[in-house]
């Protein structure tokens, strides 16, 4: 009955909430007269009507629309034009491009930044006379109406026979931007009784397709599942986390078949949303080449393109290099690039590595050699991008959740679901999970991969030191009085790990955990050597495991380094076209400390306007390559900050599992040093030492949500959280910590989600999707 009557308040609440708050603008506009003064609004003389009813910016200063309001509805609808016109008119102006070089032709904004300002009828009563009066008198009317950046302020006077004098109000509204396939999008606040400008803020010879402004409007009551699925989530997660909820009085227990399947049923989850967005790039994925006259040619098929070279059988790519580029002495020099963009030369492409006359890609070609070259002799297609890297990311998902519940186990075996649920969640935004899913470019396919293939070669790896039942005797391996090895477990391992010198190269460091992680089978057999308790034969074995796996997958990747480029470690990124000279460029030292803060430190950016953050300004002393972040490591994921508790939790017992989890930590900041110097700040490289920080972040958390208050001063009472009756032994300071757990973890999932929608990140959703972008911003903005 407590279940039920707890489901039923909460699915009260959500229709309390949508019903009348989100739905607040119908019930105020039940009233509204929904009279017009007119078919046609009257035009500013900065706008221009064109013939298929859209309007063309002449004078920005000047471009608005007027109308009446007679203050019975707080707001306005803008009509757009049909979207068949609209499509008609974007199709002619692409034609019209194509047909003239590539020249930038005008077409139908998909966002429309608006304004609304309403200049308030005076109020006779409030002076000495009216202006009737003061028109019966013979008085006179002057008004100015002033404008420069869009702003507009209205005085006006009315002068007569008796004291007669009313002065206009302004009130300026808040910009705001619509699109038109977003309906909800088309209703601007506009409160108040008067003349309406509908400010258009655009640049000058922008095609806009609105018709015109309705005043007096009644705004349509409208129910979104998207916002109650997203509000039936919250409740979910908050029921299932909180400290009373019946997860912190489930073991968590990686043999139980129910929980086997639970983290199945789990994992569908994004395996149907990922796979859903995967078959759609499938089906309508278009390649992704874009150019314009006297610019660089933007081509994020880079995969795709070396598919292609290898299953032609040549190592460059299959692109054409100008004529004036190759006779060029000095490609890589930027001011002479930019003379032959000016002179027309075309195609130059841009991230591309240009290498002895041909075009060539400097990103690992593992992914290309299995994902790609399979789709292309298989279908016949190139495989879009975005599905590849989707499809990895989904990989990464499933594998570093298996990793993270095994280091769970292996640091706290007695532990609950609900700890083991949170960390699991935590650790996935830690390692930039929510970034990777959210920009699927070229850019970011190696890191995808690479973050698959490491947490699958670790799982196995973590895994190895197991005393099970193995299918064949010459399966363990063991030395000493260590734990047993599984040999197949460890060459799977070395063999994932390796991969990654054909993807992101720099998580080929992963491999040195091999050593804190088996050091106790290390140190047993470099005794039984020196006693010869153990023949060199039986202690080559696990060495082997790793070595002979490794060699087999790097090899050929060192081979098709040297046919390229000369050299088995010359990947080539230092001949990409990029923006500066990359043979001779190097980030400034005195760039490396700020950017070490930012990665870890940049704080997040409030605003009071959805999505409520915004990119946080990064300047550098010198400058240097870096990319817009909407905040940093431990400011985005806060309880990513545990991971620095780690040297202090000496007294908790982690079951030999703290020098490799120390390791974790240090290699995280190897990388983060390295980064700042070879890469300069950039988002997508903070999935190199993310996922690091979150392995190294699990034993802080667990102590946080499960440990008792220690008794002494050692934590090793940290560890039976969930024996006995849980919940109730469970200390006020503890119960506490497991709500700041919680809600810290929704709040990280709040921010991974809200930054997809900051319009001045790399890869904008408001310029990729417009139309998703103002559904969810018209949630709030009518409020």
């Amino acid at each position: 009955m407590r279940a039920l009557l707890a489901l039923l308040t909460a699915l009260l609440a959500i229709v309390a909430v949508e019903c009348v708050v989100f739905n607040a603008p119908f019930w105020r506009t039940l009233g509204a007269s929904t009279d017009t003064n007119a078919v046609h609004n009257t035009l500013g003389p900065g706008l221009k009507r064109t013939d298929d009813g859209m309007l063309t910016v002449t004078d920005p200063t000047k471009a608005y629309l007027e109308l009446t309001a007679d203050g019975t509805s707080p707001y306005l609808r803008i009509d757009t034009t049909d979207e068949s016109t609209i499509k008609q008119v974007r199709k002619q102006a692409e034609a019209e491009s194509r047909a003239n070089g590539d020249k930038e032709a005008s077409k139908p904004l998909t966002t429309i930044h608006v304004r609304a300002d309403v200049i308030a009828k005076p109020d006779p009563s409030t002076s000495g006379g009216t202006s009737d009066d003061a028109d019966s008198a013979g008085g006179t009317t002057s008004g100015t109406t002033s404008s420069a950046t869009g702003d507009t302020s209205a005085t006006g006077s009315t002068a007569g026979t008796g004291n007669a004098q009313t002065t206009p109000t302004t009130t300026i509204g808040r910009s705001r931007s619509l699109n038109p396939a977003a309906e909800r999008s088309h209703y601007v606040k506009a409160p108040g009784a008067g003349t309406v400008r509908l400010w258009i803020q655009e640049k000058r010879g922008a095609l806009v397709p609105v018709t015109d402004a309705r005043a007096n409007v009644r705004v349509p009551f409208t129910v979104s599942w998207a916002r109650v699925t997203t509000m039936a989530v919250i409740l979910l997660l908050i029921a299932l986390w909180r400290p009373g909820s019946r997860l912190w009085r489930i073991r968590f227990d990686p043999a139980s078949v129910r929980q086997r399947l639970a983290f199945a049923g789990l994992m569908a989850i994004p395996v149907i949303a990922i796979g859903a967005s995967i078959v759609w790039q499938l089906v309508y994925a278009s390649p992704l080449a874009f150019h314009i006259a006297g610019g660089y040619t933007y081509d994020y098929d880079q995969y795709g393109h070396v598919a292609d070279a290898i299953i032609a059988g040549h190592p460059w790519l299959d692109l054409e290099v100008p004529d004036r580029l190759a006779a060029t002495a000095d490609p890589y020099d930027v001011p002479t690039r930019l003379q032959l963009l000016k002179d027309g030369v075309s195609p130059i492409y841009w991230d591309y590595v240009y290498y002895n006359g041909h075009w060539y890609s400097y990103f690992g070609a593992l992914p290309a050699f299995l994902l790609f070259v399979p789709y292309r002799l298989l279908t016949g297609n190139m495989l879009p991008t975005a599905a590849a890297e989707q499809f990895l990311i989904l990989l990464f998902v499933i594998f570093f959740s298996m990793l993270v519940l095994r280091v769970v186990r292996r640091v706290m075996p007695h532990t609950s679901l609900a700890a083991a649920s949170l960390i699991t969640v935590s650790s996935l935004l830690g390692s930039q999970a929510g970034y990777l899913i959210y920009r699927t470019n070229f850019y970011q396919v190696p890191f995808a991969a690479s973050l698959a293939l490491t947490s699958l070669g670790l799982w196995f790896w973590v895994g190895a030191d197991t005393s099970s039942r193995p299918m064949l005797s010459i399966d363990r391996w063991q030395a000493g009085d260590a734990k047993p090895l599984s040999l197949p477990r460890l060459a799977a391992g070395a063999l994932c790990i390796a991969a990654n010198f054909g993807c992101r190269p720099t998580f080929t460091l992963t491999a040195l955990l091999a050593f804190p992680l088996f050091w106790p089978q290390i140190r047993a057999v470099l005794a039984g050597l020196r006693s010869r308790s153990i023949s060199p034969a039986k202690a080559l074995r696990a060495p082997l495991a790793v070595i002979i796996p490794a060699i087999v997958v790097v090899a050929p990747l060192m081979m098709w380094n040297k046919v390229r480029f000369g050299s088995p470690f010359n990947f080539g990124n230092a001949y990409q076209f990029s923006v500066s000279d990359m043979t001779r460029f190097t980030q400034p030292l005195a760039d490396m400390p700020a950017t070490i803060w930012y990665y870890l430190f940049l704080p997040l950016r409030f605003v009071s306007h959805f999505p409520w953050l915004e990119v946080s300004p990064a300047p550098m002393p010198v400058w240097g390559y870096y990319e817009v972040m909407v905040g940093a490591l431990f400011t985005a994921t806060p309880l990513m900050l545990l991971a620095l508790a780690l040297p202090f939790l000496r007294g908790l017992e982690m079951h030999g599992m703290r020098p490799w989890l120390m390791s974790c930590l240090m290699l995280a900041g190897v990388l983060i040093v390295f980064d700042s110097y070879v890469g300069g700040l950039g988002w997508r490289y903070s999935a190199d030492f993310g996922w690091l920080t979150a392995l190294a972040s699990i034993p802080g958390i667990l102590w946080l949500v499960n440990g008792r208050e220690p008794d002494r001063s050692t934590l090793a009472g940290a560890n039976d959280a969930a024996s006995g009756d849980g919940i109730s032994r469970v200390t006020p300071w503890r119960w506490l910590m497991r709500w700041v757990v919680a809600l810290l973890t929704i709040a990280m999932l709040a921010v991974a989600v809200l930054s997809c929608f900051v319009p001045a990140r790399d890869d904008a959703l408001i310029m990729n999707n417009p139309t998703l972008w103002h559904q969810v911003q018209a949630w709030f903005t009518l409020l």
